[in-house]
């Protein structure tokens, strides 16, 4: 636990803000990225389709636990 006094706890403003913040890019990058690769993408196959999806969101799954791991060692979450 830290200590209120030292200045490292945020606030719930901020710790709400930042969770929104967190919750639009897996929302945006994930969800909605991978529906547009499956329902748009119509020069690949589907199997490609499926494919390209799954990887983004991978990729948006590790960048999210990168960047959370980055703020968190600079206190800024």
């Amino acid at each position: 636990m830290s200590d209120p006094e030292d200045g490292t706890e945020i606030g719930w403003v901020r710790a709400i803000l930042s969770g929104l913040a967190v919750l639009a890019v897996a929302f945006f990058g994930g969800v909605y990225g991978a529906n547009e690769i499956i329902t748009r993408s119509l020069a690949f196959t589907r199997s490609a389709r499926e494919w390209l999806a799954t990887a983004l969101i991978t990729v948006v799954v590790i960048v999210l636990a990168v960047a959370l791991r980055w703020l968190q060692s600079r206190k800024l979450i």
